[in-house]
């Protein structure tokens, strides 16, 4: 059954009546796609009748012309998973998202083209989208509310007011959008703040906002720019994200729900961000940096109504008592969670772990970053003949343990601006530098990763040669648990990089939350599953295992520890732990 969805003088008409948005955030490459439905239901329930998502590019296509729209990447099934749901869809496919993802979505094959001009009419740039656009739309269109399907909304590119107003740009994205069979309406979002609503203004996109306080301020300035038609909130921020090494944020429900009702009640429309914040699986979380760089924890719990875990908070049912004040909601089933089991791993050792997913890049005059070396390259090692003593100057995207002829000698960090390091006398420099997360926002999206120039000892240049390894920490899981020689862990304590694997039992398959307070700094997999990094830093010291990775009977954790293990034992929590002590 088709229906038409217009914009009219003053609201969204749905078969020319008048019709309000009520939508909440779901990205699905943050959601095990066999937890897509029990998430988009519980939306539902709390009174939505929407479902917002991004599109991540580098998601879709991480390697230039190897597209993929399977498993996590399914937008398709996602889409009809909300129409079977009886829900409309509102999509954001970019190019660039933001979105707390790495890279803002861009993949890094094209960011790491440093003459390009990103987010412009840069022909280069363009030609590129094209490509992209078509592909996603091609997805998109038949599962337009036109068409028989859920789509009510397609937005172009994403807070672009913030970022430039290169309006030839927004004019191709619009005339690529429509070329590839977009019919529905198409919006803009930026904050309400006047330059950016203009900068990011194009005749044919409706001017939405992204704010989560000062509701009447806020509307009050949209309408200014956007004089008719209905007012929406794209982003109704209803929480906030977390970086490694700061402190876990949440927002009182109350005040929350206090804010969206203030918006219901001036009659605008609304997507919550997040209703369902997912994970960062594997090494999608991306990084902020304006003046300093913070990479994102792997939960994007983003305190949201329904927790990463799927559970219900005292925020959603607050959230569905508003929207209830001014539309009708479903009736609430009882939803009891399920007690998670806390089963245990003893963890056996695998030595040298890199060496299993190690490609020698050869020598270099000059150290490469890793954009030079391939896409999406995460850890490298770089290696010098470096003789004498002094102060070693090197500057890290984003972290690195440096070693003199096979001796630890200290870690750089891009984070707390700690560059340099006293190096004692010595022949050989190492230096294993990991990429953390890349910058998803402003002007730094795209930066260049790895060792930046060339290092300085004393003052004086290393010119090299370098010779240059990286890993694919990616296939690190699956190297290690194939892996024919283990040995136990003497005392539970070791020194990384080592991988550690170890196997426990479940009844049935179950949530389940790792707990990653022995160790440092690496990576985790269960049966295979990338759940992503973790780090003792904190806030974060949970891993989420979504219950459609585990199976009843044998099951297997694998660890990649890349500083110092204190406890080999594996162990699952009750309960999530995303707001440890900051260390």
């Amino acid at each position: 059954m088709t229906s038409r969805f217009t914009i009219g003088e003053t609201d969204f008409l749905l078969d020319g009546a008048p019709h309000r948005i009520l939508s909440g955030a779901m990205h699905y490459p943050r959601v095990h796609p066999d937890l897509w439905r029990d998430r988009i239901r519980k939306a539902r329930l709390m009174g939505l009748n929407a479902i917002e998502t991004y599109v991540a590019w580098n998601a879709h296509e991480p390697v230039r012309g190897q597209w993929r729209q399977d498993g996590d990447v399914d937008l398709g099934r996602f889409l009809d998973v909300v129409a079977d749901e009886g829900m409309h869809a509102i999509v954001r496919p970019g190019p660039y998202v933001c979105a707390e993802w790495h890279n803002g979505g861009l993949p890094t094959w094209l960011t790491a083209h440093q003459d390009m001009g990103l987010r412009s009419s840069d022909p280069a740039y363009l030609d590129a989208v094209t490509g992209y656009l078509e592909k996603v739309n091609a997805i998109i269109a038949p599962r337009q509310i036109d068409r028989g399907g859920s789509v009510i909304l397609v937005q172009i590119e994403n807070e672009y007011g913030a970022y430039g107003a290169d309006k030839d740009y927004l004019e191709a994205l619009v005339r690529l959008t429509r070329a590839s069979g977009i019919t529905v309406p198409l919006t803009q979002v930026d904050q309400p703040i006047p330059h950016m609503l203009e900068n990011g203004a194009h005749p044919e996109l409706h001017k939405t906002g992204s704010f989560g306080s000062r509701i009447d301020e806020r509307l009050a300035t949209l309408r200014q720019h956007q004089p008719t038609g209905p007012l929406m909130c794209m982003e109704f921020w209803c929480g906030w994200f977390d970086h490694w090494g700061e402190k876990h944020h949440t927002t009182t429900f109350a005040d929350s729900a206090a804010d969206l009702d203030r918006l219901l009640a001036a009659g605008a429309s609304v997507n919550i961000y997040m209703v369902h914040g997912g994970t960062n699986f594997g090494l999608t979380a991306g990084a902020n940096d304006s003046g300093r760089y913070l990479p994102m924890v792997t939960s994007y719990d983003y305190d949201s109504p329904i927790t990463e875990s799927g559970d219900l908070t005292e925020k959603f049912h607050a959230f569905r008592e508003v929207i209830a004040k001014h539309a009708p909601v479903p009736e609430l089933p009882e939803i009891t969670p399920a007690d998670a089991p806390t089963p245990h791993a003893v963890l056996e050792a695998v030595a040298d772990p890199l060496a299993l997913v190690t490609t020698a890049r050869g020598e270099f005059d000059a150290p490469p970053t890793m954009d030079e070396l391939g896409s999406d390259v995460v850890l490298a090692e770089y290696v010098t003949d470096a003789e004498g003593e002094g102060v070693l100057e090197a500057e890290v995207r984003d972290y690195a343990w440096v070693e003199r002829d096979g001796i630890p000698a200290g870690r750089l960090q891009r984070t707390i601006g700690d560059l340099s390091l006293a190096l004692p006398a010595g022949r050989t420099l190492r230096l294993l530098v990991e990429e953390t997360g890349r910058v998803n926002y402003d002007q730094k999206i795209g930066e260049a990763k790895g060792l930046i120039g060339i290092p300085l000892l004393d003052g004086t240049r290393l010119d090299g040669p370098w010779r240059v390894r990286t890993f694919d920490v990616a296939g690190l899981g699956a190297a290690v648990a194939a892996a024919s020689a283990a040995t136990p862990v003497p005392s539970g304590r070791a020194i990384g990089p080592v991988g550690l694997r170890g196997a426990f039992d479940l009844d049935e398959p179950a949530d389940l939350f790792l707990d990653t307070s022995g160790w440092g700094k690496g990576y985790a997999w269960v049966n295979g599953f990338f759940l992503g990094r973790y780090w003792r830093r904190g806030p974060q010291r949970t891993l989420y295992v979504p219950s459609p990775v585990t199976r009843a009977g044998g099951n297997e954790v694998v660890i990649i520890e890349l500083e110092t293990v204190t406890d080999a034992t594996a162990r699952f929590l009750a309960r999530p732990d995303l707001g440890h002590e900051v260390e």
